[in-house]
């Protein structure tokens, strides 16, 4: 099974200039937890996530449309592409205990997500030759969440 058979296309997405509050929105109209961060050509730049931004506000005087995303998001991204098999995306997201992952395509321009809720939900209980195991799933979820907290693999645009 390919990522592009599972991965949803239609990822929202911010610039860097974009402010949390408009960061926040999007996510909470598109019912997301994490925002790709693209440049003007949809390159792919960095991640934020809903942790980040609750985590950034937390910790500074300042509000939400005064902080921009380049200032919390990560800039180090772990990313996939859509030819890519769903199993090495599943490795990756293992190995770096992340629960999305950015799918870009050969020139570095975002074309979707990839999320263990769309790999849960094409999961085959029986795991037939071809389909994607119950059992693949299981240990990246419990790798996933085994340490508690993601871990940060690279450095931040600014640290709190």
């Amino acid at each position: 099974m390919k990522v592009k058979d599972v991965m949803m296309r239609t990822a929202a997405r911010c610039h860097p200039e974009t402010n949390l509050g408009a960061a926040v929105e999007m996510m909470w109209t598109r019912n997301c937890g994490i925002l790709p961060v693209v440049d003007a050509e949809d390159k792919l730049v960095g991640v934020i996530t809903d942790r980040d931004i609750c985590i950034a506000l937390g910790t500074r005087n300042r509000l939400a449309g005064e902080v921009a995303v380049k200032d919390v998001a990560s800039a180090h991204v772990y990313w996939c592409k859509a030819d890519d098999d769903v199993r090495s995306a599943l490795q990756v997201m293992s190995a770096s205990k992340i629960r999305r992952l950015p799918v870009v395509s050969n020139t570095g321009v975002l074309e979707g997500i990839l999320s263990m809720d769309d790999v849960v939900l094409h999961t085959e209980a029986g795991g037939q030759p071809g389909e994607l195991p119950a059992e693949k799933v299981v240990k990246t979820l419990q790798s996933v969440y085994s340490s508690g907290l993601p871990q940060l693999a690279g450095k931040r645009f600014a640290v709190a």
